[in-house]
């Protein structure tokens, strides 16, 4: 028995559900913040190409070169390579499908919102391209008499730049930052007013700007333009500093658990260890301690020297207990990330720095004239020799894997490659987009080979079909377009969303004329359903068409099926003298079979033309399919808490 006070929570409940929905349907539209509205737009609703406009492609598939026990997967494979062939024309949501009538297969292609209508007809029409390749290991080709040319111009711009910039800075016409920001091609610095930092006399790259800048003074021009390997730079130092640097040695016990160690000893027994060391090492001991006991990685021959280091190089707590620390001095156990250490300063400097700022016109280089090498190289091997690939499993492992399968033209090719290229990898391509980069283990023979990986099985079937939609000549004719601009999807879409509202008020009319109180309860339950099954749309999602939305506005109206059988018994109930509560309760119960066997008779209607239908049907079966569910919680949950939260016997009877 449901107690008055629970069905009051479960209203409440109910409202807050809505509310929530309610953000989540229209949270672009909402003017002001809440702190989940950018979580709710994450997912907008998706529309399909009727309503948004875009273009519907019929494709054929020749399948006659195909054994028939092979089309279903080599259709597949083709659908995967179309769908990323148009995924890389920046459609959004495209639909791809395949069908089959009788012996003639197709490819649908539904590109909702595309712009380049022949781009993507010629793109998803060529036969799709399998290749094998290789590391390309060749060396560039020298650079013709013409790029030396066009390198030395540039080059020599370049530098006259610099130049005339510099007389300018000297004779006070033009300010550093504004000129720096304005002409530098450091694109790091540039935005700062030329600032690159304090640099060192080791600072990769800037040695040659800290020697030149060493013979000027603070807040002055180097006189000339410093020229590197990679421009030629305007220089101003701008302060003075130094680095402190210490040289040490150290002695490392790690332990299961720390960073990078790979020893079994216990915590309590490094520190043990650690401190017994401690007990025993000297400057004049230290290295031969580190070379015998340190487990740092090549302690045995470098004895835990660490070299010279500033600040910032090593963990914070190394470098507190280092730098205080006086020249010969070994320090108290200290415990880092990776273990316990103790430390033997050896030796400490001050290393001059400069804070430069700089103006830099880059050099063309000759991978500027000449496009860098492809990583990879094509082979004689490709997709026409592949004869097919197919999911396996490891008879050790019963992992999957893929299995593939070479003629004999393919087989002496893949002997080749594969020995030239044990340990390396060998690239395959679809597309001209990498599908898969195997490593040889060993020259194979024979023209069969496996592709081992840390495959789930849907991963390996999805390699097995792209392998296989390069292999298998499975060319594609297109046999029917049609293409729906913008403007008449926006007409479509406002014409829809009059329909559906039309449909809303009209069937809240109905309810209230003939139904009066529970009708507007019904009507009321009849806005969270909708609600409620907006979001469901987006949450999914569900992408909309037409005929989506047809089955949207034909759910409304089966929406309040349920709540007219049981306002029906409900009214026979009171005719009786029952109690309005007992009367809505035994509503409920006796209507309960009726809806049932209504809806579910439904839902298989909508299950078998969601299975077998094309597309547009597809959209209505599952778009009715959910309001009907959607429906029966309406019913039996919103309105009959609704009701029984208002049910009181002074309530008029003319109402009910």
């Amino acid at each position: 028995m449901i107690t008055k006070k629970r069905t009051y929570w479960i209203v409440f409940f109910l409202l807050l559900a809505g509310i929530v929905a309610g953000f989540y349907d229209a949270a672009e539209y909402i003017p002001f913040a809440f702190p989940l509205k950018e979580s709710f737009k994450s997912r907008p609703f998706h529309l399909g190409l009727d309503l948004v406009g875009g273009t519907h492609l019929v494709y054929e598939a020749d399948t006659k070169a195909i054994p028939s026990s092979d089309r279903g997967d080599a259709l597949e494979g083709v659908r995967d390579v179309i769908e990323r062939r148009v995924n890389s024309l920046g459609v959004t949501e495209p639909v791809i499908q395949t069908t089959r009538v009788g012996d003639t297969w197709r490819v649908v292609a539904e590109l909702a919102g595309v712009k380049e209508v022949k781009e993507a007809i010629r793109l998803i029409g060529e036969t799709p391209i399998l290749e094998f390749k290789e590391l390309n290991t060749d060396t560039p080709p020298p650079l013709d008499p013409e790029q030396k040319k066009k390198i030395q111009e540039n080059n020599l711009k370049a530098k006259n730049g610099a130049t005339e910039t510099l007389v300018t800075l000297k004779i006070g016409k033009t300010d550093f930052l504004a000129i720096a920001k304005e002409k530098s091609e450091d694109t790091e610095s540039k935005d700062k007013g030329g600032d690159i930092g304090f640099v060192r006399s080791d600072t990769s790259g800037k040695e040659a700007l800290f020697a030149a800048a060493q013979k000027v003074g603070v807040g002055r021009l180097v006189p000339t333009v410093v020229e590197t390997d990679a421009g030629y730079s305007i220089v101003r130092v701008e302060e003075a500093g130094s680095d402190a640097e210490a040289q040490a040695r150290h002695v490392l016990i790690c332990y299961k658990g720390a960073s990078q160690c790979e020893k079994e000893t216990s915590k309590e027994d490094a520190k043990k260890q650690i401190d017994d060391l401690k007990k025993q090492a000297t400057p004049e001991n230290f290295v031969e301690l580190a070379k015998k006991n340190s487990t740092e990685p090549g302690a045995d021959t470098r004895g835990g020297d660490l070299g010279w280091f500033a600040r910032g190089r090593m963990v914070k707590a190394f470098e507190d207990a280092v730098f205080p620390m006086k020249k010969g001095a070994i320090s108290d156990v200290i415990e880092t990330e990776f273990g316990y250490h103790i430390i033997l300063k050896t030796d400490e400097r001050s290393v001059p720095t400069l804070r430069l700022r700089q103006i830099f016109f880059k050099k063309t280089q000759e991978s500027d004239v000449r496009p860098e090498p492809d990583q990879w190289k094509n082979t004689a091997l490709s997709g026409k020799q592949l004869t097919r690939a197919q999911l396996e499993f490891d008879p050790n492992t019963s992992s999957p894997i893929i299995g593939i399968e070479f003629n004999d033209e393919g087989a002496k090719l893949f002997e080749e490659i594969t020995g030239r290229n044990i340990d390396k990898p060998v690239a395959i391509f679809l597309d001209k987009n990498p599908i898969s980069i195997p490593r040889v283990q060993q020259k194979i023979t024979g023209g069969r080979a496996v592709i081992t990986g840390q495959f789930t099985i849907d991963e390996a079937q999805l390699l097995a079909r792209r392998l296989n939609a390069g292999a298998l000549p499975v060319p594609i004719t297109l046999i029917s377009q049609a293409t729906i601009g913008p403007t008449l999807g926006q007409i479509s879409l406002l014409a829809s969303l009059k329909a559906g509202l039309v449909a809303l008020l009209l069937v809240a009319l109905f309810m209230i004329v003939f139904y009066r109180l529970p009708g507007i309860l019904a009507v009321v339950a009849l806005c969270f359903y909708t609600i409620f099954l907006l979001a469901l749309f987006r949450l999914i999602p569900v992408t909309m068409t037409l005929s989506g939305i047809a089955g949207f506005v034909l759910s409304l109206g089966m929406a309040v099926d349920a709540n007219i059988l049981i306002f029906e018994r409900m009214r026979e109930e009171l005719r009786s003298g029952k109690p309005i509560l007992s009367s809505i309760d035994e509503a409920f119960k006796r209507a309960w079979p009726s809806i049932r066997d209504g809806n579910f008779t439904t839902l298989i209607a909508c299950v078998i033309l969601f299975w077998f239908s094309a597309s547009l049907i597809r959209g209505f079966a599952l778009v009715l399919g959910l309001g009907v569910l959607m429906s029966m919680f309406s019913a039996l949950m919103i309105t009959r808490h609704l009701l029984r939260s208002i049910a009181s016997n002074r309530i008029p009877h003319w109402l009910l």
